[in-house]
C-alpha cells in the first residue's frame, strides 16, 4: 500500500469505477461493498440517517450477489492494478460452506484479499452473528482459507464481551488479517411522528461517535494477536489516522466521512502528511505507541 488508508466496505463500492475512484482519490486499498451468494435488495427507505455525530443506516447488505459483483470487481481491478491499489473483496453468507462459495467466485475478478463480513445481521441458524462466536467465526475462516488462495481478512463486531477472544479464534483458524469493527448497533426515534426513523427501525451506528470504541478494540486486539487489525470505525480526519495507528492498526479503513466530504480520503491523506512532518515523525512506524 502506498499509504495507510483503505476505503472501508459499503461505501463507494458499489461499483467497478466507484471502487477506481477512490483508489485515485487517495485510498491506499479499497474494499468492495459485501455481496453474497444471491442477490439482496436490503430495506426500504428510509436506510440512512447523517449527523454531524454519526451515521445511523439500516441499508440491509444489498447487493447484486456475487456473479454479477464479479464482474464489477474485474472493472475496479483494471483500473486499480495501473495505479498500484489492492483490492479487497468483501463477502458474507449464512454458512461457513457458503461463505467459501461465496469467496470462490468473487476468485474469478482476482481480488488481492478477501474480507468476511463476520459481523452483519445476515446469521446462520443459530440467530446470530458470526463474529458473535469463536467457533463460528473459526469455522467460516477456516472454510474460505481452504477455498482460496489469497490473504483472508475477518471483519469482527464490537458487540461481544470479548472481542479479544475472538480475534485470537479467528487468527487460530488462519486468518491472515483482522478488520475491528463494524457498526454498533443503534436507532432513532422522530418524536413528533411517534415512530422509528428508519424502515427497519434499527441500524448501525458509524461516524464520528463510533471512534472511542473503535481505537478501545484495535488497541486490545493488536496487542493479543500477531496478524495485521485494520482499523475501522470513526475517521474523519487525519488526526483519527494517527490515533488509530497509535492504538495498533496497521492500516486504518474510513468510510463515513466520504458520505460528509467526497474528497475525504485525498483530505485525509495529506492531513496525515503535514501531522507527521509537524510533529517530527518521518514515517508511519514511528506513530505506534512504545509501551
Amino acid at each position: 500500500m502506498g499509504n495507510p488508508l483503505v476505503l472501508a466496505s459499503g461505501i463507494w463500492g458499489t461499483s467497478g469505477m466507484l471502487l477506481a475512484r477512490a483508489a485515485k482519490s487517495g485510498a491506499g486499498a479499497v474494499t468492495s461493498k459485501s455481496c453474497s451468494l444471491e442477490a439482496r435488495e436490503g430495506h426500504k427507505n428510509p436506510t440512512i440517517v447523517l449527523h454531524e455525530a454519526y451515521v445511523l443506516n439500516a441499508v440491509g447488505l444489498s447487493n447484486p450477489g456475487a456473479n454479477a459483483e464479479v464482474e464489477e470487481l474485474k472493472e475496479a481491478k483494471k483500473h486499480c492494478s495501473k495505479i498500484g491499489v489492492p483490492i479487497i473483496a468483501s463477502v458474507f453468507a449464512r454458512s461457513a460452506e457458503e461463505f467459501a462459495q461465496v469467496a470462490q467466485i468473487v476468485m474469478e475478478a482476482k481480488p488481492d484479499a478477501i474480507e468476511l463480513n463476520l459481523s452483519c445481521p445476515n446469521v446462520g441458524a443459530e440467530g446470530r452473528m458470526f463474529a458473535c462466536v469463536g467457533e463460528d467465526a473459526a469455522m467460516a475462516v477456516g472454510a474460505v482459507k481452504n477455498a482460496v488462495d489469497v490473504p483472508v481478512f475477518a471483519k469482527l463486531t464490537p458487540s461481544v464481551s470479548d472481542i479479544v477472544g475472538i480475534a485470537k479464534a479467528v487468527e487460530g483458524a488462519g486468518a491472515d488479517g483482522i478488520v475491528a469493527i463494524n457498526t454498533m448497533p443503534g436507532m432513532l426515534i422522530d418524536a413528533k411522528a411517534r415512530m422509528p426513523i428508519l424502515s427497519n427501525k434499527e441500524g448501525g451506528v458509524s461516524g464520528a461517535a463510533l471512534k472511542p470504541i473503535a481505537l478501545r478494540a484495535v488497541y486490545q486486539v493488536s496487542r493479543a494477536v500477531e496478524i495485521p487489525v485494520i482499523g475501522t470505525g470513526g475517521i474523519m480526519n487525519g488526526e483519527d489516522v494517527v490515533e488509530m495507528l497509535m492504538a495498533g492498526a496497521a492500516a486504518v479503513g474510513v468510510g463515513s466521512a466520504i458520505s460528509y466530504h467526497r474528497n475525504a480520503l485525498g483530505e485525509i491523506r495529506d492531513e496525515i502528511g503535514v501531522f507527521m512532518k509537524e510533529n517530527g515523525y518521518g514515517k508511519i512506524s514511528e506513530l505506534v505507541l512504545q509501551e
